[in-house]
């Protein structure tokens, strides 16, 4: 146990080194997240299949608990419980368009970690750095609970629970708890906590702020405590089901699924639930009494209860749907939390994006019409008025726009017109457009997986630790 336990020291030294300059101290957070005694009792699995690239290596790593699937080398770094999701890496031979320049890929890309600790911690997606094609890196950083790290290369940061870089390069920051960036390149920031941040240089720029006191009774996390608030009961008070769906080797879903859809086989599905054709099911994703349509999907830690999505529906990386009905191609962003109740239900007309990180907690009867953007924190249908327009009305703002705690300026037809996009391509990797032959995406090719269990040394000075291992083609 002693290297784990130096392994840690080592990893908090060098992130604290990074963020020297923003005066941030990472070890008072990380300090009581890891359960060092527990470490030699999980064990982490790696999916093969015919579709994704193979090619694992670990090196004087922890990988406790966590999950692979595709291309992807972890060297002198801890992951607990950890999704690193390598099935849309880019291949030898294929174009990266950025800008106007098309750039060939020399060589298979892959998922590169070295130096990090991260904790509960979705890694997918790649690159969209034009710098780093063919590596995915993150290096000396530190991600909390239910962080998300989706096509963003990190270099020395450190980011809060559940946080959320996307599309972004990000150098020496700290990401505040709950804080959504997708900005491009940043570097050397200190990200309050509840901040939404959508921007692409010189065409638009979304900024919202979480009121803290408010955000607070949702997720509150800071040095010397443990999470704490809404978001950590909801996801606690439904860790039991999890728990058995990870201690049995072979298990069979006991809910009809279609020979065009996918339920991974580490999802929990419960009660009366329906996989239509096209659906898609990630792991650790948990469906409970709920109807998924064709095309809809539920990605990596997403919770859809009691509800209805008609379908074509995005359900983003760690979204939560409760006692809601969502009409065709409702978008739901990563780590949003939906909330309505059985005696009120939340409603959501198609066409709708719900910006990610959005709070819809309502205890009365509340309908979102058609075709509408939404952000923020909504309680009731008075707080709708201020945190939320109709996409077409968003498409005409030309410059300057603020709207309750919302500040946008640039482009509103250029801002939908990117999320639309990215829906398309999001829908279409996922298989949601197959048609029998053509159009396959992830709820085709998941279908067949064989899951492969990986443990660490159960005892000495390298308890706890992996030994290492190369998986080969």
């Amino acid at each position: 146990m002693r290297e784990i336990e130096k392994l840690y020291d080592r990893i908090i030294q060098r992130v604290n080194i990074n963020l020297r300059e923003l005066e941030f101290e990472v070890n008072p957070y990380a300090q009581k997240i890891i359960p060092f005694v527990q470490m030699d009792k999980f064990y982490a699995f790696y999916g093969i299949s015919p579709h994704h690239p193979l090619n694992f290596q670990f090196r004087h790593s922890n990988l406790a608990g966590s999950y692979f699937l595709g291309r992807c080398k972890v060297t002198n770094s801890l992951l607990y419980k950890s999704d690193i999701r390598g099935d849309e890496l880019k291949k030898k031979g294929s174009l990266f368009q950025y800008q106007d320049y098309e750039v060939p890929i020399d060589e298979d890309e892959e998922i590169d970690i070295q130096d990090s600790l991260l904790i509960k911690t979705l890694v997918h997606n790649y690159s969209h750095d034009p710098e780093t094609l063919e590596k995915f890196f993150i290096t000396d950083t530190i991600a909390m609970n239910y962080a998300n790290i989706h096509g963003s290369p990190s270099n020395g940061c450190f980011l809060g629970v559940f946080a959320t870089v996307d599309l972004t390069t990000i150098r020496d920051c700290v990401i505040g708890n709950f804080s959504y960036v997708q900005a491009g390149e940043i570097s050397h920031l200190n990200i309050e906590p509840g901040t939404i941040w959508v921007k692409k240089p010189e065409k638009f720029n979304f900024f919202y702020q979480h009121q803290k006191d408010k955000l607070n009774d949702y997720i509150y996390f800071t040095a010397g405590t443990r999470p704490q608030g809404l978001f950590m009961d909801f996801i606690e008070d439904r860790k039991e089901a999890f728990q058995r769906v990870f201690d049995m080797v072979n298990m069979e879903h006991i809910i009809p699924v279609p020979n065009n859809a996918s339920l991974d086989r580490f999802a929990v599905t419960k009660g009366q639930t329906h996989i239509g054709e096209n659906v898609l099911v990630a792991q650790r994703a948990f469906i409970q009494n709920s109807w998924l349509g064709k095309g809809a999907n539920a990605q990596e830690n997403c919770f859809i209860i009691n509800s209805r999505l008609e379908g074509c529906n995005v359900t983003a990386h760690g979204a939560k749907i409760c006692e809601a009905d969502l009409g065709k191609h409702v978008f739901v962003g990563f780590n949003s939390f939906l909330r309505g109740r059985p005696d009120a239900r939340l409603k959501i007309g198609k066409d709708t994006i719900v910006m990610p990180h959005t709070i819809i907690d309502s205890r009365e009867p509340l309908a979102i019409p058609a075709g509408h953007l939404v952000w923020g924190m909504i309680k009731d249908a008075r707080d709708l008025e201020t945190n939320s327009l109709p996409i077409e009305e968003f498409s005409a703002i030309h410059s300057k726009f603020s709207l309750g705690n919302l500040l946008f300026e640039g482009s509103g037809a250029e801002f939908v017109s990117v999320f639309k996009d990215r829906i398309e391509h999001i829908l279409q990797a996922n298989g949601a457009f197959f048609n029998g032959s053509d159009q396959k995406g992830h709820a085709q090719k998941n279908q067949n997986i064989s899951f492969n269990t990986i443990q660490p040394y159960p005892a000495g000075m390298k308890k706890g630790l992996f030994p290492t291992i190369i998986i080969e083609p």
